[in-house]
């Protein structure tokens, strides 16, 4: 019998990524990575036969470790996945709500929970990561302490959930990408809605980010993300991340790209993949 196909996230076993990775591919082992640079070394390495990455969130807005990495990687992306992120109130097993004084959870965590905090009249201990604060209460029980984390957490290490769902805000949403080495990935299927994903960085003549972009909204292309960053710390050369709808194939499509190529000294493509269902709802 083969061994299942593996999947590198960064964090705790137990972490939201963790949980998406279960979610979207069930039949994958997930592999927990302590930095980010170190889950995508384990997709280029072909340890991993993927990676689940998060790269921004509805409320606490982009990843920026990830936004320098993944131009540089060398992976595609092939999918991504939406994942709506809920917190859980857990103990060891015995302890009671009116015992709970100390609550452990990272600050993110900590601030999207702060109303059931308040009514618990609870301290809050910052901790690096929401999965780690799980872990750290199982291995050293404390009868007056609760951790917020996900779920996934209370059942690998053993611990009770008093309270579900207790995030502040019910649109919490995390956004990954899911990573490949494989240069030359399957395209998507036929009829699909996609998005693709590209760098750029235009040449420095005037108006030239304006005139490379003018080819989206003269061709009707429906741009859903532009970003810039710095590249290598220079303050002057500045790299763009952009998401349009549909596949460079599409003549619409094609002739934006082939006018942006025209304003710009460096285009790579990263990634033609399905749209997630959640675009449409969510």
């Amino acid at each position: 019998m083969s061994a299942a196909p593996r999947i590198a996230f960064q964090g705790e076993p137990g972490a939201n990524s963790d949980e998406a990775c279960r979610a979207r591919f069930p039949a994958y082992e997930p592999v927990p990575h302590a930095a980010f640079d170190e889950a995508f070394e384990a997709v280029k390495s072909g340890d991993c036969a993927l990676g689940m990455i998060p790269v921004e969130n509805s409320i606490a807005g982009r990843v920026a470790d990830v936004h320098h990495l993944l131009p540089s990687s060398g992976l595609r992306i092939i999918g991504e996945y939406f994942k709506p992120i809920h917190f859980q109130l857990m103990v060891n097993p015995g302890t009671r709500l009116e015992d709970v004084r100390t609550v452990i959870s990272m600050p993110f965590a900590a601030s999207q929970c702060r109303r059931t905090v308040r009514r618990l009249g609870a301290q809050v201990e910052l901790a690096s990561d929401t999965a780690a604060s799980a872990r750290a209460l199982a291995e050293r029980p404390d009868p007056n302490c609760a951790a917020i984390a996900p779920a996934l957490a209370a059942e690998l290490y053993g611990l009770e959930i008093l309270l579900r769902d207790i995030e502040d805000e019910d649109h919490n949403t995390t956004r990954f990408l899911v990573l490949t080495a494989d240069s030359n990935p399957p395209p998507p299927p036929e009829g699909a809605d996609c998005v693709t994903s590209f760098t750029f960085r235009v040449r420095n003549i005037p108006a030239a980010l304006y005139k490379a972009l003018g080819g989206f909204a003269t061709n009707g292309v429906n741009m859903s993300k532009l970003e810039s960053y710095m590249e290598n710390g220079a303050f002057t050369a500045t790299l763009f991340y952009a998401e349009v709808d549909g596949r460079p194939e599409d003549a619409a499509l094609g002739r934006a790209l082939e006018e942006l190529g025209y304003f710009s000294d460096h285009l790579e493509v990263l990634g033609v993949y399905p749209a997630d269902p959640f675009r449409r709802g969510g």
